[in-house]
């Protein structure tokens, strides 16, 4: 068994549930093409979900997330996860972050995942794509708006 194993990487949210992610290795951040993206909408509340198993134990384990569009490096976040024996499967769940909001931050991000230990070896990097797509437009209220359409005595009454 390799001395870290990743079971399995994916995104919670509260409106679309849990999202699997296509990943892919390497450390240049070429390749994926052909690896679809994951479509969240902008301002979409996600949690980043972990899954994996240790072949010793390993202090400081780090879990290292850097978003780059266009070329450019947008964010980086860095989650000390703690020390773990060796075995597994073990289960962590990131704290939930709230992507940006707004058209300009809408687009396709290449998302490099790496995981260190204490000492700051390398022990796994993967990538995955994320596309942040606008809102979709709110839906027209189904009521007609007060005072609008309604039966008369219908609506709400006061007696003086």
């Amino acid at each position: 068994m390799k001395a870290f194993e990743l079971v399995d990487l994916c995104l919670h949210t509260e409106d679309l549930g849990r999202l699997d992610v296509a990943l892919w290795d390497g450390d240049d951040g070429e390749g994926g093409e052909g690896v679809e993206p994951v479509e969240l909408p902008e301002g979409t509340v996600i949690s980043v979900g972990l899954t994996f198993r240790l072949g010793r134990d390993i202090d400081g384990l780090t879990f290292e997330e850097t978003r780059v569009r266009d070329g450019t490096v947008v964010s980086t976040a860095r989650t000390v996860l703690g020390g773990f024996r060796t075995g597994g499967p073990y289960e962590v769940r990131l704290p939930a972050e709230r992507l940006p909001l707004g058209r300009a931050h809408c687009g396709v991000y290449v998302v490099t995942s790496r995981f260190t230990d204490g000492a700051g070896d390398g022990l796994l990097t993967l990538r995955h794509r994320m596309r942040l797509v606008p809102q979709p437009a709110p839906h027209p209220a189904t009521d007609p708006p007060a005072g609008e359409g309604a039966a008369p005595g219908s609506g709400p009454t006061s007696k003086v």
